[in-house]
């Protein structure tokens, strides 16, 4: 039955004024009036998250600030505290949604699809999205630790060629709470271990308890079993928590009669629980004498998810830490938060890329063609090439008849960003296209072509993409730059790929379309020079400079568009590094509103390139604004420093931390290998050499070294390179150029 014959706007206009409310459709047509006209005023993935997002949000509302008195996640302890800096007023607030500390760190282990999520207090979330475990310790004369509420916490991220795990160490009076969360294999599924040391100067209870909530508010917990022998509990009818330790005793509460926190001493003990409304709580209690310590191991197995998944690809053998990170590139700094940053780093792509390349381990547990491209570019450089290959062997799958390779629909930079990856896999690795990838490839230019407008109108879009959704939160759907650049890009990608397959009047077509391009965007750019009355690159031809240029800084970095040195580039980031940083890291005032690491550095890379000490600053406060489980969320809150957007453990943001360190080793610059131009002085203080590699480049893999001696910074190299050798450019801060050629590899003092 069709329905579009009936007057909707009428009827709801009607019906909103019958209330004496503001009419929608009226508000809605002003809305858009800010906007460019487009295809999709904003895509529909992004109403299903959001819609599940403060969904949770007016649940979180209708909750937690009604029973304050129960213990929950840190961010709620912060943000629902009127002294704290975290505190968010929330009086026409209709959801409570977590907008200070979105920080968790994902444990796991390689190529397996289960992601348990540890908080900044030690708090354990085993399921996606699910219920978490926590542990406190209460005293007999009152006293307690309770981490959520404590200050006195420390975290760390531990890892071996064995494991990852979390590690969390809370302290308060005279009591001390260990908790490691890390997975392991228990015949054949893998399972959330979460081992707990507590000890009390005095008598006192230690507490393992199951909560109805995880870091982003509540998860729903319906029924409360004790498994026989009091060794753990089944949860929701589907999963089983187990002890290694029987528990000395149990309590369990719901909604209507309070947190069990609140009854430890005095409920008497029931084997079950059930709760309408989903909150329903337990305490596993293990009594403690002065001076002595409980240790309690819990087990959780991940193949119970409610939500079934494909833990480990079906076509691909398990691996293990050891395995996963044998041959990739080593780096070598004295500087040790550097390391442990490069290092966590990298073991968070290898963590995210087991069936599909994630973002995140939560909120962003979903593909983007977009993050995929800048995390491969980086699993390239530090030698995942067989991982990298079996994730982009994904992708021709995922594209539409009509070439479009679809992330969310609105937004036109996705086809640009599939064939350019596609093309730094085969000149990064030595390795051909498949030929499923050549005939995605050549669908996905035409699509571009097509895409794009008429190139012969008089506006100052006239040939570039559509006004579409802005991909990265530059504003209102507009005739973004950031677009076209990518398209250049790509079928620039698309012609080399073309060249290696034989393709030549194919690969010539490609070009000419990126030339064709490459004028409009050139013509927009002059002739829109009256709308923002500066030299830099706005975000598109219809926009003043405003923090939405950072999308334009693509065309430096990592897309090499344009000159090292072009001046609209470098205007580009001194506008916002003038007005758009603050304490040496970029702020994102559109959507963000929070410091955005990986944006900071991509201004750290085109300074970097260019030859600006600049970069370095950027670098030492995106190691700052760290973790100290080595992790940064999307953006930051420039006050609490916790995350306010996006995933708690953003690992685009990680992959351009590997990729600014990468090139501050080697970068490459047409057909020269730049080496060591971003290696500050105090590196070399102490005479202990500072190395990287295998880099893998366009040329080859090729690994370097400096170190200082009495007579100046003696640098070596050695490469094993695809065919010829590259030319080398030495440019150390402070010393003199190196240029010259090299055969497999080369040593100059300087």
């Amino acid at each position: 039955m069709r329905l579009n014959w009936l007057p909707w706007k009428y009827i709801v206009r009607r019906v909103a004024r019958s209330h004496g409310l503001l009419d929608p459709v009226l508000l809605l047509s002003r809305l858009n009036r800010f906007a460019q006209p487009s295809e999709v005023a904003a895509p529909v993935e992004l109403f299903r998250a959001s819609l599940v997002f403060h969904a949770r949000g007016l649940i979180n509302a209708r909750t937690i600030q009604t029973n304050l008195d129960w213990i929950w996640p840190f961010w709620v302890h912060k943000q629902f505290n009127p002294t704290d800096p975290a505190f968010v007023p929330r009086s026409y607030t209709i959801t409570h949604v977590n907008l200070t500390y979105r920080n968790w760190t994902a444990v796991g282990l390689p190529d397996c699809n289960a992601y348990p999520i540890v908080d900044p207090r030690g708090l354990t979330t085993p399921f996606f999205d699910g219920w978490s475990l926590d542990g406190w310790i209460v005293s007999d004369d009152g006293e307690e630790l309770i981490p959520s509420r404590s200050g006195d916490v420390t975290q760390h991220l531990r890892f071996d060629h064995r494991q990852l795990a979390v590690e969390t160490i809370s302290r308060q009076n005279g009591m001390q709470l260990s908790t490691t969360a890390d997975v392991i294999l228990r015949d054949g599924d893998p399972c959330c271990r979460i081992r707990y040391r507590a000890a009390s100067d005095k008598p006192a209870a230690f507490v393992v308890s199951l909560r109805p909530c995880n870091p982003e508010g509540i998860s729903f917990v319906h029924h409360i079993r004790v498994l026989s022998q009091g060794a753990g509990w089944t949860v929701n009818k589907n999963a089983d928590v187990r002890f290694d330790t029987p528990m000395d005793r149990h309590k369990v509460s719901d909604f209507h009669e309070g947190d069990v926190y609140r009854h430890l001493a005095e409920r008497p003990e029931r084997r079950k629980i059930e709760c309408n409304v989903g909150m329903a709580s337990a305490a596993a209690i293990y009594d403690m004498a002065p001076g002595q310590s409980r240790e309690v191991t819990v087990l959780v197995n991940l193949a119970d998810d409610p939500e079934p998944i494909e833990l480990f690809p079906a076509d691909h053998p398990r691996t293990e830490w050891a395995e996963a990170l044998e041959g990739i590139c080593r780096l070598r700094v004295p500087d040790k938060r550097i390391q442990f940053l490069y290092d966590a780093a990298v073991r968070g792509m290898i963590l995210h890329s087991p069936l599909d390349v994630y973002p995140g381990p939560f909120y962003y547990k979903r593909f983007w063609f977009r993050d995929a491209a800048f995390i491969l570019f980086p699993m390239l450089s530090v030698g995942l090439h067989d991982r990298a290959q079996r994730l982009i062997d994904q992708f021709p799958g995922r594209q539409s008849s009509d070439g479009y390779f679809r992330s969310q629909q609105g937004e036109w930079d996705s086809n640009g960003q599939v064939m350019w990856i596609m093309n730094r896999f085969c000149r990064m690795t030595g390795r051909s296209a498949k030929p499923d990838w050549l005939v995605a490839l050549l669908k996905a230019g035409k699509w571009i072509q097509q895409k794009r407008l008429p190139a012969d109108g008089s506006s100052f879009h006239a040939g570039l993409l559509p006004a579409g959704f802005s991909a990265e939160h530059l504003g209102h759907n507009d005739f973004y730059y950031w677009d076209d650049f990518w398209s250049v890009a790509g079928l620039q990608a698309g012609a080399d790929v073309c060249d290696a397959w034989n393709e030549p009047d194919v690969a010539h077509h490609f070009r000419g379309f990126a030339a064709d391009l490459t004028d409009c965007i050139e013509r927009s750019l002059q002739e829109s020079d009256g709308v923002r009355h500066h030299p830099g690159i706005p975000a598109s031809p219809h926009r003043r400079m405003d923090s939405g240029a950072i999308g334009s800084v693509v065309a430096g970095y990592p897309l090499q568009l344009l000159d090292a040195r072009d001046p609209r580039l470098l205007a580009t980031v001194d506008y916002l590094l003038e007005q758009c940083f603050i304490e040496n890291a970029f702020f994102q005032d559109m959507f963000h509103a929070g410091y955005n690491v990986y944006l900071s550095l991509h201004c750290a890379q085109v300074l970097l390139r260019a030859g600006d000490c600049r970069f370095l600053p950027i670098v030492e406060r995106v190691a700052e604004l760290a973790s100290s489980t080595g992790q940064w969320p999307e953006a930051i809150h420039p006050r609490t420093l916790g995350g306010c957007q996006g995933d708690g453990q953003h690992i685009w943001a990680a992959a351009e931390w590997v990729m600014m360190l990468r090139n501050m080793f080697v970068r490459e610059e047409g057909e020269t290998l730049v080496l060591l131009q971003g290696i500050p002085d105090s590196w070399l203080e102490n005479g202990e050499p500072v190395e990287m590699g295998p880099v893998y480049t366009d040329s080859g893999a090729v690994t370097v070294q400096a170190v200082r001696t009495r007579d100046g910074i003696k640098v070596t190299w050695q490469g094993s390179w695809w065919n010829e050798p590259p030319r080398i450019a030495i440019r150390m801060p402070g010393r003199p150029p190196v240029d010259g050629t090299c055969g497999e590899g080369g040593e100059v003092l300087i």
